[in-house]
């Protein structure tokens, strides 16, 4: 039993004799994408919701001249319209009295004048012969006075009255179509924009009106290029912002801004109260130092990027930055031209880490 002991002790002093295994860590390098820093332009744009419009002048609300009836509407909605053409005849009885009167001043005004040159002419020669006197021919001049401004008056009635029938009769002041027809004939109208009888746009003079925030409004400029994305189409418009608002909308507080779009057979397929998405240029600066917008971090209240130095390893580096687009950032200080910053997926890259470029 002895000998047993002796042997176990001797194991277990040679086993503690061995020496211990290291365990040194060991670190596989970070494959990374790189991008060196460049030279180059960069806009800076805000993006906001917009929707297809007529331009000023190219969108007719046809109402009643009063209360009427409506006696033709030729024209169906889709129909396409030239200017000229008959659009609607309304029948109102107080119109029609009241062009029927100014006729009737009208004739009788000229009856007069003629009553009265004849008048004037006759006692003109009686006065030569001794048989009436000049009083009589003084009344006679000035009733034939009286009788011209009588007419002339009635010049101008006529011309009401040529006024008043071009309102029972509407006729187009433009090319276009009918987009939109409230009436049939026959109907009873108002005269009243919220009881209008048909509407008419030029699809050829179309843009887009966009609610831009007052907090943007003054980054905006006339003359500014947009870029107008539309439902139907993947490749984006171009435009130009054509004006800007004089006033804005204290409730929303928000201004209406106009962007144009390019004339041609795209975009007179575009239906008036087409929604789109607006890109406007704020601001443009040229030669500038540029790095991908995904090399940027952050940190609380730091911008830093992080660069592929020659050792291998990742470099944090602090950055001031300004314009940004999309997919581009402005580096103002802490990197040159040619530095190669790594392209920041989801995990961060701890400061001098190994690294792999993949290519």
């Amino acid at each position: 039993m002895k000998q047993s002991l002796i042997v176990l002790s001797i194991l277990a002093l040679a086993a503690c004799s061995k020496p211990a295994v290291e365990s040194t860590p060991t670190s596989e390098p970070i494959a990374v994408k790189v991008e060196a820093a460049e030279k180059g332009a960069i806009k800076n744009t805000i993006t906001i919701p917009g929707v297809v419009a007529a331009a000023p002048g190219a969108d007719w609300l046809i109402t009643a001249p009063e209360a009427s009836r409506i006696v033709e509407l030729p024209k169906v909605e889709g129909d396409v319209v030239k200017e000229g053409d008959v659009l609607v005849r309304f029948e109102a009885p107080s119109l029609i009295t009241e062009i029927a009167a100014r006729r009737s001043e009208a004739a009788q005004a000229g009856a007069r004048l003629q009553n009265a040159k004849t008048a004037s002419t006759r006692l003109a020669g009686l006065l030569e012969r001794g048989i009436a006197s000049q009083k009589e021919v003084d009344e006679a001049k000035r009733e034939l006075t009286d009788a011209e401004a009588a007419v002339a008056q009635a010049q101008s009635s006529q011309q009401a009255v040529a006024m008043l029938e071009s309102r029972l009769t509407v006729k187009a002041r433009f090319n276009g179509i009918v987009v939109k027809r409230m009436h049939n004939p026959g109907d009873m109208v108002e005269a009243s924009m919220t009881d209008p009888v048909m509407r008419v746009v030029d699809p050829s003079r179309i843009e887009v009106l966009a609610s831009v925030p007052v907090s943007d409004l003054h980054k905006i400029a006339v003359g500014r290029a947009a870029r107008i994305t539309t439902p139907s189409s993947e490749n984006p418009l171009d435009g130009a912002v054509i004006s800007r608002p004089a006033v804005v909308d204290a409730a929303i507080a928000a201004g209406d801004v106009r962007v144009s779009l390019p004339r041609g057979s795209t975009t007179t397929t575009l239906a008036v109260g087409t929604p789109v998405q607006i890109e406007i240029v704020t601001e443009e600066r040229k030669d500038v130092l540029l790095v991908p917008i995904s090399a940027i971090a952050r940190d609380g209240d730091e911008v830093y990027v992080m660069i592929a130095g020659a050792d291998n390893k990742a470099h944090k580096t602090a950055v001031k930055i300004g314009l940004s687009s999309r997919v581009r950032v402005e580096v103002l200080q802490g990197l040159s031209a040619g530095d190669k910053v790594i392209l920041l997926g989801s995990e961060p890259i701890p400061d001098g880490a190994s690294i792999g470029i993949e290519t």
